[in-house]
């Protein structure tokens, strides 16, 4: 088995449940009382949050990379980004270390594509939803995401920031997000990606109007495949 290399805090509630489930996928897999080779480095959040508010893109980048070195130095033979946002720099993380990055776009795209959905929503913090990172990575892969409206923007992001990264779940917000998704349908979604990694804490993707991919889940998944050396072929209603 492959040590996994974690770079997690951003939040940790989401991060908690990376642990949890790449750890319930290798005993699966394995047996008994079987866990995962992993190393995590988890940061201050609020120190990421105030990078991200003040657009210093860079810094965080740079930030994030060492950390993605001492992961390595330290026997990691893969690298996570537990958040879909941070994603917007893990081209420039993925550069500086030589052990692959596992990229949850690229793997979330894969299960759209297995699945034959090609038109998802993404619901996602303002900065995934609006930086065009995202979108255009899965239109490399031949999926179009698309975005709620600016005004149901802003009350996901809330409900990511002001509510499930500081551990609180909402009937209300829950009831916000599908009001969302509904409306995502109308507009022509055929699926919905949970594109923070703290969405899987208040929608489950099972339970959803439209074909859901749990984002979480998927790169979770995807790291335990790597540290296996296999690839899973899953398979879900379009």
């Amino acid at each position: 088995m492959r040590t996994i290399g974690l770079i997690g805090g951003m939040s940790f509630e989401s991060s908690a449940v990376y642990y949890r489930l790449v750890n319930e996928s290798a005993r699966r897999r394995l047996g008994g009382l079987s866990s995962a080779d992993v190393l995590m480095h988890s940061v201050n959040f609020a120190e990421i949050v105030a990078l991200q508010k003040a657009g210093r893109w860079n810094q965080a980048a740079a930030r994030l990379a060492d950390i993605a070195i001492k992961l390595q130095v330290g026997g990691a033979e893969c690298v996570l980004i537990c958040t879909n946002t941070m994603h917007l720099i893990a081209d420039e993380v993925a550069s500086r270390v030589s052990i692959p990055l596992i990229h949850i776009v690229d793997e979330t795209a894969a299960e759209l594509k297995r699945a034959g959905c090609r038109r998802p929503l993404l619901l996602a913090t303002r900065y995934t939803m609006e930086h065009g990172f995202y979108i255009e990575r899965m239109a490399r892969q031949g999926v179009s995401a698309m975005v709620p409206d600016a005004e149901d923007r802003t009350v996901v992001h809330d409900v990511i920031f002001n509510e499930l990264c500081a551990g609180t779940v909402l009937d209300s917000s829950r009831e916000k997000l599908m009001a969302i998704i509904e409306r995502g349908k109308a507009a022509g979604a055929d699926s919905v990606i949970l594109g923070c990694t703290e969405i899987c804490l208040i929608l489950d993707p099972q339970a959803l109007p439209l074909p859901g991919f749990d984002s979480t889940a998927i790169h979770a998944e995807a790291a335990v495949d790597f540290a296996f050396g296999t690839t899973q072929q899953s398979e879900c209603a379009a």
